[in-house]
């Protein structure tokens, strides 16, 4: 019997476990995981970034949880002792077309709290990266690396300390309510609880329909494929270098991440993958894939984004074009440098009328809480999440 059940171990489930025991020790809570070890999906294939709020529209929740979260984050890691570093990045614009939304994303960094940025012409920018090619850049001093699986162990670790359980290897194959509890069905056992807090990143939409609540979104997995770059070719880059971003599509661009673990990323791009946890491009789930292409919300975007998309795709099997568009921030690169990297999947909240949803997304019955949407940067607002997750679950308690 269980005050409130977690399903999902990956970063965000943990931190919203280890906010409700530490504000409410009395609770029993539990977490529920499918795999045998914990952040094997999101958490463990992201790029390691500290994000610092500089692209996410002022006020949203996205931009107070990465904000708030990032103090935490950084909080925590110097506790516990946790290896991270703040090494800064630029954002470089490559060209005057880039310039207007340059200058947005440095107004939004300064509505979002920012601190210390700095507007960085072509010599500027050489002294931050001396390979790089741009007319403009800006600096921001908050950008981070870190690895996140650790931080999700320690997470992990905490629970345990506060009396939680961790439950790997237990897959949930049902959710209903019986006498006034919710029966969690697992293919190891059956926990009885009073509340279900749903983190389960790519299959939050079939949880949350398993909770018994409207779901008008479903997960679309977005496969981000990196490479790296071989030792001798390291020296070209020093920290973080990211391009200008299209505003109005959810991703980031291909770009270069030193990595807390040594080495230099380049990536992503941003394919259809053909099943929720598709790393590969012959990872195919029939199922997965028609469920993504019957949804009208998704067609709508591919109708919207086709050129776009067609550019991703032509990345994802070409390699000289995936290094023609790295040298559009470091000409120096060339397609021997490159070795290839790994991988991740995004879950890409997508509504019926072709929204990308953007920001967090929370759905709420009286015995659950379905966090629906957790997009980059969830990793670094992670403890933010958690606190407002357990705040929600806490006034259940409260009554």
């Amino acid at each position: 019997m269980y005050n409130v059940v977690v399903i999902g171990g990956g970063i965000v489930g943990l931190a919203s476990a280890l906010k409700i025991k530490e504000a409410n020790p009395k609770l029993r809570v539990a977490v529920v995981e499918k795999e045998k070890d914990l952040a094997m999906h999101q958490t463990g294939h992201n790029s390691g970034v500290i994000h610092s709020g500089l692209y996410y529209k002022p006020g949203s929740l996205k931009a107070r949880n990465c904000v708030d979260g990032y103090n935490e984050l950084i909080k925590f890691c110097d506790e516990e002792e946790i290896n991270y570093e703040l090494c800064g990045k630029i954002v470089v614009a490559t060209n005057a077309s880039q310039l207007e939304t340059l200058n947005m994303l440095y107004e939004r960094g300064v509505q979002n709290g920012l601190t210390g940025m700095k507007r960085l012409v072509r010599d500027e920018l050489k002294a931050h990266e001396p390979y790089v090619n741009g007319v403009q850049g800006i600096y921001v001093p908050q950008t981070g690396i870190i690895d996140y699986k650790a931080v999700a162990h320690k997470y992990a670790e905490k629970i345990r300390h506060f009396g939680g359980d961790i439950f790997p290897d237990n897959k949930v194959l049902d959710i209903k309510e019986t006498n006034g509890f919710i029966q969690v069905e697992t293919n190891r056992q059956t926990l009885t609880t009073r509340l279900v807090v749903n983190c389960t990143g790519l299959f939050s939409d079939k949880v949350a329909k398993l909770t018994g609540v409207p779901v008008n979104y479903r997960i679309i997995p977005f496969r981000g494929e990196y490479f790296k770059l071989k030792p001798e070719k390291e020296h070209l880059v020093k920290n973080l270098i990211y391009p200008v971003p299209d505003p109005n599509f959810p991703f980031l661009g291909v770009h270069f991440t030193r990595m807390i673990s040594g080495g230099i990323e380049a990536g992503p791009n941003a394919v259809l993958a053909y099943k929720r946890e598709g790393y590969s491009k012959s990872d195919v789930s029939l199922s997965d894939l028609a469920g993504s292409l019957a949804w009208k919300g998704f067609r709508k975007v591919a109708g919207k984004y086709w050129k776009t998309g067609l550019g991703e795709f032509y990345r994802s099997y070409s390699k000289s074009a995936f290094t023609k568009a790295l040298q559009e921030l470091l000409p120096d690169i060339q397609k021997n440098d490159l070795v290839p990297g790994g991988s991740g999947v995004r879950a890409q909240a997508c509504d019926k009328n072709g929204g990308l949803i953007d920001d967090f997304l929370i759905l709420e019955a009286e015995k659950v809480i379905n966090v629906g949407n957790a997009p980059s940067p969830a990793a670094t607002s992670s403890l933010a999440i958690g606190k407002h997750v357990a705040s929600l679950a806490l006034s259940r308690f409260d009554k």
